[in-house]
């Protein structure tokens, strides 16, 4: 990782940047993503038997970049038709800190953007550091600093700049001005994946609200897009009253394009919450506990929710590889019903208009009976996507009324130091591998041991004619003894409130 000082002297500071010659597929990349855990590991995803077929993993990893190819050729039909072109990235960060703690926690950041980067669809080819006490306003870096990166941009031969942070519209025009590629932030690459990675209906039109709300002030405008429409005499003579004046620029035009687009999409995200609203409520009518599943990106809720349920859901090893809330129905050995839902997942610095788009799908989280807090155990830094996700999940109503319960995953290949460091740490915590099967009969045991039990001892007889009554109570409720009589089917156990009322008005009174 290059590091450079934030004020150095005129002794230190070379007029060009040297840097000695190297295979840039080679050192350099392995430099950048130099930890495990932090990027998309070189021998790529591993599946278990709980996975399934991984048919929309196949779909995804379809179209692939073939290298090496060349048009002379004897035989024409070797030639590839459809190049899938990565774009060749450089990534920029920059912290505030001193010491090393500071410096390592901006290094495990910047791998997590080369992750990020990587699943985007783009080859990292270099990465830099810089230490400063505060982002320039102008160009983020300091124009110094800017000269030195549009001279790595060049050296390495890259064509955009990712910058490890959120720039405002003035830095990045600034930085684009001095480096000469086109120069995006954290956030605009995060809603990028989205973007891919959405496959719903509801999930695309969050992810389309989120960017538009993202790109409203960053428009740009010169030339043409500063043209006044119709305005003055033009107006006047062509459109009569009402059009004199100055007349709209074509952004301006732009802009409440935008606006218009937002209204209508959030109109549609409201029209679709209903039916999840219904989905939610039939459950909570039947007493069918919920359990959610949620946690840092990558850090194997899909893998954890196939082993659980075997619902087969994709799984990658890649960041945001799957967007769309999945919930599965699952039973406890003694034969009650639950529903697990596996959620999106959560980044450092998670952008806020994300959180906002897809506020009404992480309302499950805090209407569920308890919270399944996945962990990446083997992660560099696992401390810091605990306290991400919880600063994202505090905004959610009613989430400190659920039950959390921290499950440290892939633990085959974490270090046994920080499992004990961080199940000391955590109140309630349990240690699993969703791809080895560790720890998963526990999980299971846990989730029958904390979902809400029915509270309600029942002795009745229940006509025949109301088996759908005595097939909720085997669902939902507890049984200890079943016997058919003469007039029915006798019951004892215990039920939720709701199950008992509706059970004392069918009984058969004796």
């Amino acid at each position: 990782m290059t590091q450079t000082p934030a004020n150095p002297t005129p002794e230190t500071a070379p007029e060009t940047v040297e840097r000695p010659e190297r295979d840039i597929a080679g050192d350099v990349v392995a430099r950048v993503l130099a930890r495990a855990g932090t990027a998309r590991a070189e021998g790529g995803t591993q599946h278990s038997i709980h996975d399934g077929e991984q048919l929309e993993l196949a779909e995804r990893t379809a179209l692939r970049r073939v290298a090496n190819l060349s048009t002379e050729l004897e035989d024409v039909t070797e030639v590839e038709y459809r190049q899938l072109r990565l774009e060749k990235v450089v990534l920029v960060g920059l912290y505030t800190g001193s010491g090393d703690a500071a410096a390592a926690e901006a290094e495990v950041s910047l791998r997590e953007l080369a992750a990020l980067a990587e699943t985007a669809g783009s080859q990292v080819l270099d990465g830099v550091l810089q230490r400063r006490q505060k982002p320039d306003p102008g160009t983020y870096l300091g124009s110094g600093k800017a000269e030195e990166l549009a001279s790595v941009v060049a050296m390495t031969g890259a064509d955009t700049v990712v910058i490890d942070g959120e720039l405002a519209p003035s830095q990045r025009r600034a930085l684009e001005d001095i480096v000469k590629v086109k120069v995006v932030d954290r956030t605009a690459l995060i809603l990028d994946i989205f973007a891919q990675h959405a496959k719903s209906r509801e999930g695309k039109a969050q992810v389309e609200l989120a960017q538009l709300e993202y790109l409203l002030p960053r428009l740009r405008g010169w030339g043409e897009s500063m043209s006044r429409q119709a305005g003055g005499q033009v107006g006047g003579a062509g459109a009569g009253m009402g059009s004199r004046g100055p007349g709209e620029t074509k952004i301006e035009l732009d802009r409440r394009r935008i606006r218009d687009r937002m209204t209508k999409l959030r109109r549609e995200i409201a029209a679709m919450a209903p039916a999840r609203e219904t989905k939610r409520t039939s459950r909570k009518r039947h007493a069918i506990p919920s359990v959610a599943i949620a946690g840092y990106t990558n850090a194997g809720k899909s893998s954890l929710l196939n082993a659980l349920t075997g619902a087969g859901v994709l799984v990658e090893n890649a960041l945001f590889a799957t967007l769309d809330p999945t919930v599965r129905r699952a039973q406890t050995e003694d034969g009650r019903v639950y529903t697990l839902a596996d959620t999106v997942g959560f980044v450092r610095s998670l952008p806020h208009q994300l959180v906002e788009a897809f506020r009404s799908t992480l309302e499950e989280v805090g209407q569920s009976d308890l919270l399944l807090h996945v962990v990446d155990a083997s992660h560099p830094d696992p401390e810091g996507q605990i306290a991400a996700v919880r600063h994202v999940l505090a905004d959610i109503p009613g989430i400190d009324q659920v039950l959390e319960v921290v499950v440290l995953n892939k633990v085959d290949i974490a270090d046994p130091a920080v499992v004990a460091r961080i199940r000391a740490r955590e109140r309630r915590t349990i240690v699993v591998s969703a791809h080895t099967g560790q720890g998963i009969d526990d999980l299971l045991q846990l989730i029958s041991d904390e979902l809400p039990r029915p509270d309600v001892s029942i002795d009745l007889v229940v006509p025949y004619h109301r088996g759908d009554l005595v097939n909720r109570v085997h669902l939902t409720g507890e049984i200890d003894l079943e016997e058919h009589v003469e007039t029915g089917t006798r019951l004892l156990g215990r039920v939720d409130e709701g199950l008992a009322l509706e059970l004392n008005a069918a009984a058969v009174r004796a």
